[in-house]
């Protein structure tokens, strides 16, 4: 006995599905809008997040005169070349700041390895101002600025020379004897800030 629907028609056939009518654009298309909306986003950002400045932090801790001429050296080229420059002086380093202390400073001829004598020659008493006595012979042979020529110039370009508070009233330093245009009571949390949103950050 044959089923009802033996022979009889199962109704339409359902067509193969297409999306031939689709109005959604190719792949390629896709793509290609893709890449333009990310490459404005990266011009957005990079508009949003850079003035086209430098910025540059250096932490000045020592107070000889060897050590004085980098930190301002660097920090006089760099504005030299329109970086915004921070220098944060600490410890010994604010002997630099000091307008008549700065101009003697000694060049320490005991434990330095860059100086022709034995330490036990070096430690001879008036040692230390012959070694610095040589080295300013030296920079006035090549015609390099003194230190306060090379602080007059760094304040002159702008930039920010700061003393540390703490080693301020620890070491007892008259704020008055510092030179006109530095910058007082910054404490290291500002330092630190400064640090964090330079670009270089240098310590000497």
């Amino acid at each position: 006995m044959s089923s009802e629907t033996d022979g009889a028609p199962t109704g339409p056939k359902r067509a193969a599905s297409s999306d031939t009518d689709s109005t959604e654009p190719p792949l390629a298309d896709r793509v290609e809008t893709l890449h333009s909306r990310l490459d404005e986003l990266e011009a957005d950002l990079a508009a949003a997040t850079d003035d086209g400045s430098t910025r540059m932090t250096i932490v000045a801790t020592k107070g000889t005169l060897d050590m004085a001429y980098p930190p301002l050296i660097l920090a006089s080229t760099a504005a030299a070349f329109g970086w915004e420059v921070t220098v944060f002086h600490t410890f010994w380093g604010l002997e630099i700041l000091h307008e008549e202390r700065s101009a003697d400073l000694q060049l320490s001829s005991v434990g330095n390895p860059n100086t022709p004598l034995p330490n036990a020659l070096a430690a001879l008493p008036g040692m230390d101002r012959l070694t610095t006595t040589m080295m300013r012979r030296s920079i006035d042979d090549v015609g390099t600025p003194t230190i306060d020529e090379l602080v007059d110039t760094c304040l002159e370009m702008g930039a920010d020379l700061q003393a540390c508070q703490m080693t301020a009233d620890m070491m007892d330093y008259d704020e008055g004897a510092f030179y006109d245009g530095v910058t007082t009571g910054v404490g290291a949390a500002s330092a630190l800030s400064e640090m964090a949103e330079a670009d270089i950050q240098l310590l000497v």
